[in-house]
């Protein structure tokens, strides 16, 4: 008798334990939060390019092509320019073309020696116009203009040399207005504003 009691327990243990099972496998396991981890696929970032110091330079919209010369600062502090009417200046002590920053190149205005200045023209520039810069690594880097701004020659220049957003630009640089005799100088100078592609 005492041990048909025992077997009757365990049997009621036994069916005990298999309920809590079934139930715990039908209705408990949807409450368990479960953690899917996606598949992550990882992009390869793009190889940076490392631009060269430009050679040339072409502007299809007003039909220019220069070769360049690297530039510095004058005596009195001024960006100086290329000895070569034809040729531009590249200023060298700061951003490369293609670089994050504001790169500066500048050009002649003004028909002195009868040749044609490099940049007679870029006031006909419009947003929208391309400006092509091939370096000596072989390069073929693409500005789009922006927008262009008149400037005296006494105005500040950190707007055309500096710039902090994180993006490429090029800057053009030339004479604009009137030839003063006394200053062998012009009135004013335009600046033509552009964007890396």
């Amino acid at each position: 008798m005492k041990n048909k009691k025992i077997i009757l327990a365990l049997s009621l243990i036994g069916a005990i334990i298999v309920c809590v099972l079934i139930y715990n496998s039908k209705y408990k396991a949807k409450d368990i939060p479960v953690t899917i981890t996606p598949n992550v696929i990882l992009a390869t970032q793009p190889a940076q390019i490392i631009y060269g110091t430009p050679v040339s330079l072409s502007i299809p919209a007003i039909d220019i092509n220069a070769t360049f010369k690297s530039v510095g600062i004058t005596s009195e502090g001024a960006m100086d320019m290329p000895k070569n009417m034809d040729d531009i200046g590249w200023y060298d002590l700061g951003t490369k073309p293609g670089d994050i920053g504001s790169a500066v190149i500048a050009g002649h205005y003004g028909v002195k020696t009868g040749n044609s200045q490099a940049f007679n023209n870029i006031h006909k520039l419009v947003k929208g116009d391309k400006i092509n810069i091939i370096d000596d690594k072989g390069n073929n880097i693409s500005f789009v203009v922006r927008e262009s701004k008149s400037f005296s020659p006494e105005a500040g220049t950190s707007e055309i040399f500096i710039s902090r957003d994180g993006k490429a630009h090029l800057n053009l640089i030339t004479c604009e207005g009137v030839w003063n005799n006394v200053t062998k100088n012009y009135s004013g100078r335009l600046v033509v504003f552009t964007d890396k592609e």
